[in-house]
């Protein structure tokens, strides 16, 4: 099953966002992208990744042709910026939404993009429509105090007792 993030663009003129807008992007590795990375991000509007991978790619070249690599280590190189590209593909395509002022609405899982929307739009409908676009909540995290040093019973980890 593939996870998919959900993200809502920002509403237009003050009117509600429609749904039908909404991007699910999938969690993992995509072939096209690995396969053909420029025409990838071009097809989905990745402009400054699309500027970061000719940057990246040209640099690689001229390194490798300052330093005379032999061509076996210059395929190596450039499959692995590829690959780079495949595994990191999502992120990019989130980050260029968040960028743009999409708001990440949660988080889905499926077997397929069409399971993953519906599931996503029955829990979706359930709520409140006020509620319906709602960013999802900042996260706070409470950093625990210790005051005074540790003593000889404390537990760390997932044993309840010192010594189990």
């Amino acid at each position: 099953m593939a996870t998919y993030s959900v993200h809502a663009p920002p509403p237009r003129d003050g009117d509600q966002t429609d749904p039908e807008r909404f991007v699910f992007v999938r969690d993992g590795f995509y072939f096209w992208a690995f396969l053909l990375a420029p025409f990838w991000l071009l097809v989905h509007r990745l402009w400054l990744a699309l500027v970061g991978y000719f940057v990246v790619t040209g640099l690689v070249g001229v390194l490798f042709y300052w330093t005379g690599t032999p061509s076996t280590l210059e395929f190596f190189g450039s499959l692995a910026v590829s690959l780079l590209v495949g595994f990191e593909a999502a992120t990019l395509w989130r980050w260029t939404l968040a960028r743009r002022g999409w708001t990440m609405l949660g988080f889905v899982v499926g077997d397929s993009m069409e399971t993953a929307e519906r599931r996503f739009f029955a829990e979706w409908t359930k709520g409140a429509p006020a509620q319906r676009v709602a960013t999802m909540p900042a996260q706070t995290y409470a950093t625990p105090v210790r005051r005074g040093s540790p003593s000889g019973n404390d537990v760390i980890g997932l044993f309840p007792e010192p010594g189990s």
